[in-house]
C-alpha cells in the first residue's frame, strides 16, 4: 500500500522515478521495489527523505488514503472554523440545532 500511494504522490508531483531518486538521494531500483510491493516496509528515514522531496507529510505517505479519498478533507480554515466554535462553548447538538435552522431558512430563501 504504501508503494502504491507514493507511486500516486509522485506522479500528482509531476516527477519521474529518476527525478524523485536524486532528489531524495535514494536508488531508484530501492524506490521502484517499494512502488511496486517488493519492499512493503521502508524505513522511516527513507520515508522522511520521499515527504520531504514531494512536499506532503509522512502521514501521507503512510496513511490509508488517495488523492481521491483526500478530495473531501477539510480545509485548514474549516478545521479553525470549527476549533472557534468548540472553544466557545458550543455544543454538537446546539450547533447541529443551528445548522438545521439555517437549512431551512435557504430553502424558504431567505
Amino acid at each position: 500500500m504504501i508503494g502504491e500511494r507514493l507511486r500516486i504522490l509522485r506522479k500528482e508531483k509531476g516527477l519521474s522515478l529518476t527525478e524523485l531518486a536524486e532528489k531524495s538521494n535514494v536508488a531508484k531500483s530501492y524506490l521502484s521495489a517499494i512502488e511496486r510491493g517488493i519492499q512493503a516496509n521502508p524505513s522511516i528515514q527513507v520515508i522522511e527523505k520521499l515527504s520531504g522531496v514531494l512536499g506532503v507529510p509522512v502521514q501521507q505517505i503512510l496513511a490509508n488514503d488517495t488523492a481521491e479519498d483526500r478530495k473531501d478533507e477539510l480545509d485548514a480554515e474549516w478545521l479553525e472554523l470549527t476549533r472557534e466554535v468548540a472553544n466557545a462553548g458550543i455544543s454538537k447538538e446546539q450547533f447541529r440545532e443551528w445548522l438545521e435552522f439555517q437549512r431551512w431558512r435557504l430553502e424558504r430563501g431567505e
